[in-house]
């Protein structure tokens, strides 16, 4: 389906939102149209084909605006190596990619590195989205990157990581996933839901995200852990707000070939499931 621009959003750059088709179906794909000076940046990896007169020029430090050719938004070496550090402590590519056309409007593809869903979500400036690592894929100069820090102790109790992705103001920005998606609001389910935490892809800033142990310590909870591989912790989002789900679980997917390959055991042992999510 292709979005169109529309005219409320302010001159070309100024938050609006890409013109662009969603392809394919077991791997899709964001296929962009690009107007004369029209930006936009996706991390390392992302990329997928261009026409001609759309010129590239990859940055390990966010440029102003997130503009191609722009200088860095960030002053001084320590404020520039914070700016890449960021993206290393996510586990992000060290560099972004740039793509602006020059001259007329231009053609861009982008895609996930899993077979799965992709999706664009619209930001008009009143809500942020959070998404898991790994799940950005592009987006317009209009759209600010950022991390944010869900707490060391989640982190380790959700076995994903103590960051998450943060994207601000207005545009458009693609992230993938695994599987397929399934979007849900927990106002409409009593107000919280529990999931497995690497099912996460993205989440609005209304939805407060946490994990929390599921059950007391005790033989049932034990069982549940051994047997059913679920761990002892899943994370929770609480609000008002939309949440993308994915299907598959790169973890899932790893174990999957693991076996049909006869690499090993799935559970890595009789207590695999018991520690998976949290120190896997």
């Amino acid at each position: 389906m292709t979005r169109r621009r529309p005219a409320a959003y302010g001159p070309l750059g100024g938050g609006l939102m890409l013109s662009h088709q969603v392809v394919g179906n077991a791997m899709q794909m964001a296929v962009v149209s690009l107007e004369p000076g029209q930006t936009v940046y996706c991390e390392a990896g992302k990329f997928l084909w261009k026409t001609t007169n759309i010129s590239v020029e990859t940055r390990l430090t966010k440029p102003q605006g997130n503009q191609q050719g722009a200088p860095a938004s960030a002053s001084g070496f320590m404020k520039k190596a914070l700016d890449v550090g960021k993206r290393v402590l996510a586990g992000e590519s060290l560099a972004f990619q740039y793509y602006r056309a020059d001259g007329s409007a231009g053609t861009i593809a982008f895609a996930g590195v899993l077979p799965g869903e992709l999706r664009a979500l619209e930001l008009d400036g009143s809500r942020s989205w959070y998404a898991e690592k790994d799940a950005f894929v592009a987006a317009e100069s209009s759209v600010d990157f950022d991390i944010a820090f869900s707490g060391l102790r989640t982190g380790i109790k959700g076995g994903e990581g103590f960051v998450l992705e943060k994207f601000t103001g207005k545009g458009t920005v693609f992230v993938a996933g695994a599987g397929n998606f399934i979007e849900l609001n927990p106002a409409k389910y009593g107000g919280k839901l529990q999931i497995d935490t690497g099912c996460i892809v993205a989440f609005e800033d209304t939805v407060k995200y946490s994990v929390e142990r599921v059950g007391a310590l005790n033989a049932q909870t034990a069982m549940t852990a051994i047997f059913g591989g679920e761990g002892l912790s899943l994370a929770t989002l609480e609000g008002d707000g939309q949440v993308i789900l994915q299907s598959m679980t790169i973890e899932g997917l790893a174990k999957a070939l693991r076996k049909n390959m006869g690499i090993g055991d799935d559970k890595k042992g009789p207590l695999g499931g018991l520690l998976s999510g949290s120190l896997e």
